[in-house]
């Protein structure tokens, strides 16, 4: 849906939904969910202090928090702490899925270049030459935008999710699904918010419409993905595009939203659910955090795509302060001399950072079954989390 972090500062927008999960270390888990026992580091030396970094935010009232890791020196780890479910104290554990939000864009992008690798698509065709005509027809200049703007937010396509429509829709019937064709509807009498190729401006549209590119071309991009990204990288408990049914039997954390801002967060689990299963190509994922960690050490191993679309994916677009903040399907981001290229993702009840650190090639995901979909006392206490976790894998 929303990152959670902005790119620069790894600062928390005010609308950014974001999220973090976890009290129960990795023996706590089981190889059958893990996937990865035989090769976890039980002697990772950041362990003490990742954890105490978890179990301070809990304490201060996060339901739970996840952190997986890979590095090239120690190799894998994961941890968790607080609880899947508060209201009978469930705890958090390792092998619990988390939902990836807008993380999915990045594995988007990937099915893309794939395509792009394989000869099915240019990155500068026009996008009305691979979309369904109904969807090229939501849109006012179809012809105009190619395939690289909408990897990189540059198209000047409409946000639907911002759209009244849309947002009386999800808060009258929260529990009823949307599929793509409805929620393009929402922007079919918008005009474009600059011409293609103007600026940068992320929108949530651009990766719908890539979804149903990849569609067009593959006649089902979620089987797509699970042959080409999930199986190849050993992502077993890795789910994508999933109905409500579906997402009810997985073993998913339990979601938490400090609507009233009492500092008691509800259950809106439901909702998360119906809200994630409504979409595609900006969302939709759910898996541990070894197997998002799995993705980013693929992707950034090679295992995925070329040298050369790597490059591509890490052509930087800039902000209108001229800072560099995306490339296909990644941010950027920098704080305290630290570059770091990857993906937030947020929900109503959930979200997540994953992160790729080049400096000394570590792979980094945190989640959180807290939504900060509207600042509150709680998110702002949250939102350091990230920094402090990165400063403890880092140190």
């Amino acid at each position: 849906m929303i990152q959670w972090i902005r790119s620069k500062s790894f600062g928390c927008p005010a609308l950014a939904l974001a999220a973090i999960c976890g009290p129960l270390a990795l023996a706590g888990a089981t190889g059958a969910h893990l996937g990865l026992e035989d090769m976890m580091n039980a002697d990772y030396s950041k362990a003490a202090a990742v954890h105490a970094v978890m179990e301070k935010y809990v304490k201060a009232g996060l339901p739970g928090v996840a952190v997986a890791v890979h590095t090239e020196k120690e190799g894998w780890w994961a941890d968790a702490v607080g609880f899947c479910r508060t209201e009978d104290k469930t705890p958090m554990r390792p092998d619990h899925l988390h939902y990836l939000q807008s993380v999915t864009k990045t594995f988007m992008a990937t099915a893309i270049l794939q395509l792009m690798e394989k000869g099915k698509l240019s990155l500068d065709d026009p996008i009305s030459r691979h979309l369904p005509a109904w969807a090229a027809g939501s849109l006012h200049n179809a012809a105009d935008i190619t395939v690289r703007m909408l990897l990189n937010h540059t198209s000047g396509v409409p946000e639907y999710m911002s759209r009244p429509g849309y947002v009386s829709r999800v808060i009258l019937h929260p529990l009823e699904l949307m599929s793509e064709r409805e929620n393009l509807r929402y922007i079919e009498n918008e005009s474009p918010i600059f011409s293609p190729g103007g600026r940068y401006a992320y929108t949530n549209t651009n990766y719908l419409l890539l979804a149903l590119i990849a569609d067009a071309i593959t006649g089902d991009h979620t089987a797509y993905m699970k042959k080409n990204i999930f199986d190849p990288l050993g992502m077993t408990q890795t789910w994508y595009g999933r109905s409500f049914a579906d997402l009810d039997r997985l073993p998913l954390v339990d979601s938490y939203w400090d609507v009233l801002q009492t500092g008691e967060p509800a259950n809106i689990t439901a909702m998360q659910k119906a809200n994630v299963a409504s979409m595609k190509g900006d969302d939709g994922i759910v898996c541990t955090p070894l197997d998002a960690v799995k993705f980013m050490h693929g992707l950034m191993e090679g295992k995925l795509i070329t040298d050369a679309s790597m490059e591509l994916m890490r052509t930087w677009v800039k902000n209108d302060k001229g800072t560099p903040v995306y490339g296909l399907g990644l941010s950027y981001f920098q704080a305290g001399g630290i570059e770091a290229w990857g993906h937030g993702g947020g929900g109503i009840g959930a979200g997540c950072l994953l992160l790729y650190i080049p400096a000394n090639k570590t792979s980094l995901f945190i989640g959180t079954n807290l939504g900060l979909l509207i600042e509150t006392p709680m998110t702002k206490k949250a939102d350091p989390i990230k920094f402090e976790i990165l400063a403890a894998v880092l140190q």
